[in-house]
């Protein structure tokens, strides 16, 4: 966005991963860049690669997974540099990791050990980032607790995983992500295992912590209920691509592509009478393994155009300001629109 301060350019990401029945190519050239204080939201439904595209920012993929690309990310000691260029055990990226950019993961449940305290498990990026000393370590990690609304942190601090509720252990696993005051904050569908009212709460006290710490926010969901209330652009990912993005306005006021537009026509909305069925998308996603050239949408298009989007991958169609869309008949119908490389 013009005139902000960018914080990380993701660049042609390209995730492939070795298998026995061959190879799947499960990101296919992901591109997108946040401003400082931005929300970013990727959406897709489950299996696009949206996980996948998080974990390779922070270099923490299966070994399996071959990764090419770049990912420029604007570090405090060195600028501007490449993540994906950094050893992925040097100090460089375990600078970088946990205390420039943190993720709160999905399972909040199977994200802290059981053997340890929560105050332990907070206290180690503490301790391994910001001071050595046990005591001030324990008041910094005490503060962050209290700031996610962790009732009685000096008497929570010294309990065990299991002695939280879903909601409470959520809120710890924010508090051990935002410890060190990062950057950036990979939020990978963090509220998917909660109940709706503490949905509200999390997703609300996100928003708070992210104003007080000037943070960006790459938020990965399938909710777009979410992604209305949190982020101000919105990536719209199917197979491994990003089909379309633009400000949240513009994709829920006027979508382009015929996936974002299935999407959209597949959430309830109020007033919608009984017996009004819920649009739903005709197939289902194909394996991203050898797949057949054109666009990877076309099998589930209603808007196809034969002996074209079955032959040829469309490109990237700048719409206009911030809004871009990849797709043969938005092209062919749009005009003054733009291709961009």
């Amino acid at each position: 966005m013009d005139g902000k301060e960018t914080i990380i350019s993701v660049k042609n990401l390209k995730i492939n991963i070795a298998l026995d029945e061959g190879t799947l190519t499960a990101v296919r050239g992901v591109s997108f860049s946040i401003d400082k204080g931005e929300t970013l939201g990727l959406v897709g439904e489950s299996g696009c690669g949206k996980s996948l595209t998080c974990k390779a920012i922070l270099g923490i993929n299966d070994k399996k997974c071959s990764t090419e690309g770049e990912i420029f990310f604007d570090t405090d000691a060195e600028g501007e540099v490449d993540l994906l260029k950094l050893p992925p055990k040097g100090e460089q990226i375990r600078d970088v990791r946990g205390k420039q950019i943190s993720m709160i993961f999905q399972e909040p449940m199977v994200c802290f050990s059981p053997m340890y305290t929560i105050g332990n498990q907070i206290n180690e990026s503490t301790r391994l980032h910001i001071t050595k000393d046990k005591k001030k370590a324990k008041a910094i990690s005490l503060d962050m607790m209290k700031k996610v609304g962790i009732a009685n942190a000096e008497k929570r601090y010294d309990q065990y995983p299991h002695e939280f509720s879903g909601g409470m252990l959520q809120r710890a696993l924010i508090a051990m992500a935002l410890v060190c005051k990062p950057k950036l904050l990979i939020a990978d569908e963090p509220t998917t295992a909660l109940d709706v009212t503490i949905q509200a709460q999390i997703l609300e006290l996100i928003k708070e912590l992210q104003k007080d710490l000037q943070m960006s926010v790459l938020f990965v969901t399938h909710d777009l209920g979410t992604v209305a209330k949190m982020c101000d652009r919105v990536a719209v990912m199917y197979l491994g691509k990003i089909i379309e993005t633009g400000s949240v306005e513009q994709i829920y006021h006027d979508p382009k592509h015929p996936y974002t537009k299935g999407l959209l026509g597949s959430v309830h909305k109020i007033g919608t009478k009984k017996q009004e069925r819920l649009f739903s998308i005709e197939g289902t996603v194909p394996l991203a393994m050898n797949l057949p050239s054109g666009c990877s949408f076309y099998d589930r298009c209603k808007d196809r155009i034969e002996g074209v989007c079955n032959v040829k991958e469309p490109e990237v169609l700048a719409i206009e300001s911030n809004h871009t869309v990849s797709c043969h008949a938005v092209s062919r119908t749009i005009k003054g629109g733009s291709s961009i490389e």
